[in-house]
């Protein structure tokens, strides 16, 4: 399926299992003479290797970026197994990349010449100006456990430049995610994509979950691996297990799903995750966690009312979307898929011309959170501008 408007935005996916197919049906409906670059989100189960070869192949140096994910969304809506690939026509859009291969020592020294590089080499080729008509895309590998430390980094280098990303992931197996960038996929890495447009676009961030009166406090935590070991003084997998109303033994990622915690930060509730119970009783996030934070109960509200609420509202404001870039929890979808409305999501997305993935993690504007649907939407072409 591909999707073409006046927007120099062309969108496709492929169910192919092999790499060099699946590279060249996405090549046959999104290459034309003004490609300028593509992004791509595929599934782990792919051999990345030969895929990454294939995309080179078939792309013919068409600069590109992508990751490895935890479910596709795809011009269809929802999907697994596939890759899909967003293409960007180089008159409308100027894109520059970097990867940054060293999580553990970038700072801000590392990530302002690397911001004024990427801004730089947009500005030369004179699309639009690049102080109002900009925005980062961040994909990091989901398992890195680095995302706060760079996100937080990078907002600072970019300033007033709005930023949007996701955690790359590998189809919730939790073992090794990849981001793709100069010909190959990378693990421990992360890829900054700058884009210059003279689309209108938002960035936006939405949940469905609203807080409780129940806090918690971390009163012990191994902050490297994101392990809480107590709340309130006590063993963390008992206070959560006593909280949501079940035994530790029947915590699953899908009571998890329902029932998360999160950070009250700047008049905002921000969603941190839990990602397991561990033998002794404490609790892995998938967000950073400090001791001495107060963490608040939420519960959830209807996914999808909150989803087309917000899809109606970015409408309202940029008009009929050419294209939306969705990074997507995949908690929201394993909540979907419980609540078996995974095909009504689907259907929303689809008519809002949603593509994207399912994250182990969204950025939003330098914060690192869960279980929210982040991405950008492109209103229609200027006429003013040809």
């Amino acid at each position: 399926m591909t999707v073409q408007m006046n927007s120099g935005i062309l969108t496709a996916a492929s169910n192919q299992l092999n790499p060099f197919q699946a590279a060249r049906e996405l090549a046959q409906r999104l290459c034309h003479e003004h490609l300028g670059f593509v992004l791509f989100f595929c599934s782990a189960e792919y051999p990345l290797d030969d895929l990454a070869g294939a995309l080179g192949r078939v792309f013919d140096n068409v600069p590109m970026s992508g990751c490895t994910t935890a479910g596709e969304i795809t011009p269809q809506g929802y999907d697994r197994g596939s890759v899909v690939a967003i293409g960007f026509d180089r008159r409308v859009f100027a894109i520059e990349t970097a990867l940054i291969d060293d999580l553990e020592h970038f700072d801000l020294s590392r990530a302002q010449p690397l911001v004024d590089t990427l801004l730089e080499r947009c500005r030369q080729q004179a699309v639009a100006p690049v102080n109002e008509h900009s925005f980062a895309l961040t994909l990091l590998d989901g398992l890195s456990s680095r995302e706060e430390q760079v996100l937080a980094t990078l907002d600072a280098a970019l300033g007033r430049i709005p930023s949007f990303g996701g955690s790359a992931g590998d189809d919730n197996h939790l073992t090794h995610t990849h981001v793709y960038a100069d010909g190959r996929f990378h693990t421990r890495a992360a890829v900054v994509v700058m884009l210059n447009t003279r689309l209108p676009f938002e960035v936006f961030s939405t949940h469905h979950l609203e807080p409780l009166a129940h806090k918690l406090v971390v009163t012990e935590v191994d902050r490297e691996q994101r392990r809480v070991v107590e709340l309130n003084g006590l063993p963390a997998a008992d206070v959560y297990a006593a909280l949501v109303g079940c035994a530790v033994d029947a915590l699953t990622p899908s009571i998890f799903a329902q029932h998360p915690l999160a950070v009250y930060i700047g008049g905002q509730h921000y969603i941190r995750s839990i990602q397991r119970v561990n033998d002794d009783a404490s609790l892995t996030f998938y967000c950073a966690v400090e001791t001495g934070i107060v963490l608040t109960a939420m519960r959830p509200t209807p996914l999808l009312l909150d989803l087309d609420a917000m899809l109606q509202r970015v409408q309202q404001r940029l008009g009929a979307t050419p294209a939306i870039i969705g990074c997507d929890c995949f908690l929201r979808r394993m909540a979907l898929e419980s609540l078996q409305q995974l095909e009504q999501a689907s259907a929303l997305l689809r008519q809002a011309r949603v593509v994207g993935f399912n994250t182990y993690g969204e950025q939003h504007h330098g914060m690192h959170v869960n279980q929210t649907f982040t991405g950008v939407a492109f209103g229609a072409l200027p006429t003013s501008g040809g």
